[in-house]
Order: structure tokens, then sequence, then C-alpha cells
């Protein structure tokens, strides 16, 4: 049987993806397929919206969430990754891991004979981007051919958006300073799953008619020491009420948080009408809800 693993939003096809979001969509109280069973999850990383959404999610679902630290199992030190997977495999129906490498997110699934979901990489979020699309689905309607931009680096969480918004068959406008774009490859794998984005380093020009702007930090957790340089990179990328009045009239402003005010975004924008920032984290809960709801299911097939 073949394990069905979510380590990037497009390890799921286009219609399983909009399963998942109509899982999502439905109030929690209904099915709980993970009656009696646990789910682990592993964090290397402090966690806020990322823990409390999957711990909520896996009760809603029936069952009991099991948290544990890198400290805790000193995976690829005192024992292999895979023996982990391995192990834990025969404790819990899902595996969820929030990790700095992606390569141990793929050592995890190598070895694991249940699902494991990333609740954050190096290289992608395919959590918070079932989050975001879930909300541009309440707030604008139909995604098919409307216009999301983001504005500043291209990381994990802008991979994972830019990967899910093409799936369903949004206009995704890229604009990152020089050096902070998407690679050939990005580009490459955005375009196999349907219209390549437009790339530029004016946001302005990328947000011009957007119906949804998105921004994140400009230095991650674990680049801390490169803030500085950032800094000077991101001069003219911050998200305004300039940027945003070049946006469609009701577009959304959204953010994966947590925000610096006065940074990749002012307060103005952050804090106003706008902005549904809030609804987007809460969306972090229905959305795992919905991708474990589906998950649990594909693995009993």
């Amino acid at each position: 049987m073949t394990v069905r693993h979510v380590l990037e939003i497009d390890d799921l096809r286009a219609e399983e993806l909009d399963e998942v979001l109509r899982r999502a969509a439905e109030p929690p109280g209904g099915d709980r397929p993970l009656a009696g069973r646990t789910v682990g999850l592993y964090f290397e990383k402090p966690s806020l919206r990322t823990r409390h959404s999957s711990e909520v999610a896996v009760v809603q679902l029936g069952g009991h969430p099991v948290t544990f630290r890198r400290e805790e199992v000193g995976s690829g030190e005192r024992e292999p990754v895979a023996d982990i997977a391995r192990v834990l495999s025969g404790y819990h129906a899902v595996l969820g891991a929030r990790v700095f490498d992606h390569r141990l997110l793929e050592e995890l699934a190598a070895a694991a004979t249940v699902p494991v979901v990333n609740l954050l990489s190096d290289r992608g979020h395919p959590c918070q981007a079932l989050a975001d699309l879930l909300t541009m689905r309440q707030h604008l309607g139909e995604l098919e051919g409307a216009t999301v931009a983001w504005v500043g680096d291209f990381n994990n969480v802008a991979r994972s958006l830019a990967l899910g918004a093409t799936m369903m068959g949004m206009k995704v406008r890229l604009a990152c300073p020089p050096g902070y774009g998407p690679t050939d490859e990005d580009l490459d794998r955005l375009a196999a799953l349907g219209a390549p984005p437009v790339v530029t380093t004016r946001p302005t020009e990328a947000v011009a008619g957007a119906a949804a702007v998105h921004t994140d930090v400009w230095a991650s957790m674990g680049q801390e020491d490169e803030a500085e340089e950032r800094a000077r990179a991101f001069e003219g990328f911050q998200v305004d009420d300039r940027v945003m009045n070049a946006a469609a009239p009701g577009a959304v402003f959204m953010h994966c948080l947590p925000a610096h005010r006065g940074e990749e975004v002012t307060a103005s924008v952050v804090d106003g009408p706008r902005s549904v920032v809030i609804a987007q984290a809460h969306n972090r809960l229905h959305s795992m809800r919905g991708l474990l709801s589906w998950l649990v299911e594909e693995a009993q097939r």
C-alpha cells in the first residue's frame, strides 16, 4: 500500500486539494476518524499557530495529539531518523513535523508507514498555504482567474502559496528584490502546474488589480544573522497604504504572522479594514482538520 505524504502542497492533485478545502469549510463535530487514535507532532522550532491548530484539529477529529521536541528524541544523533519514523508509525495514525531542514522530512517519509505532514520546513509550508487558499475562497469566492500578489522574499511560505494558487487556477504575481526571487527550478515547477507567475522587482506592478496581497517577515527564524542585510535589500518592499491602493477594490491583505509592523507591513495595513490576518490564522485550524480528515480516509483505502 502506498502511503500518502504531504511534504508540499503539490503532493496533492488539484481535485484532492479542492476536497481538502471543502472539508476544511465544514464545521467541526461531524465525523471523528481519529477516535481512539493519536497523532505525533514533532517540533524543532517554536510555534504558536502551528502547534495549537494541529493539536486542536486532532482533538476535533476525535484523536489525541502527542507533541514532542527535538531534544526528546535526538533525531539523527541519538538514533537514525529512519528508526524513529518506523517506531512512531506503530504508535500514531499520522506524523507531523516542523523542522529546519526539509531533508529530515524526506527521511521521515521514506521510512514511515503512516502519512507524514510538513508543518513547516525551509522549503515549504503547505499547511499555511491551505489556510491561505481557504481564506481567499471565503473572501473572494471562486479562485480560478483571480490574481494573488506576493511582496517580499520568495521564501518557504511564498513557494507553497504560489504552488497552491497555481493549482487552483489563480494568476500569481511575485514582487521580490534581486536575489530573493524564485529560482529557475521554482518557475519550471509552477509552469508545470499551470500558468507561470509574473515576476517583478516593483511591488505596485505585482499588486496592480490583485484580489489578495500577501507578504511575510524579511528575516525568518534561523535568519536572524541576516536581518540587517535583508533590511537593506528589502527597502521599498513594505506593504503600505500606497501599495494596497494599487490592488483591486475590495482586495484583502494577508500575512502568515507574526508581523513586524513598520518593516514588511505598516500598522495601518495589517490592522486596517482590508486585513484578514486573524481569520487567516484561525483557518490554520480548519485547514488542518480538513487535511487530517482526508489523509486518514486515504490511509484506510
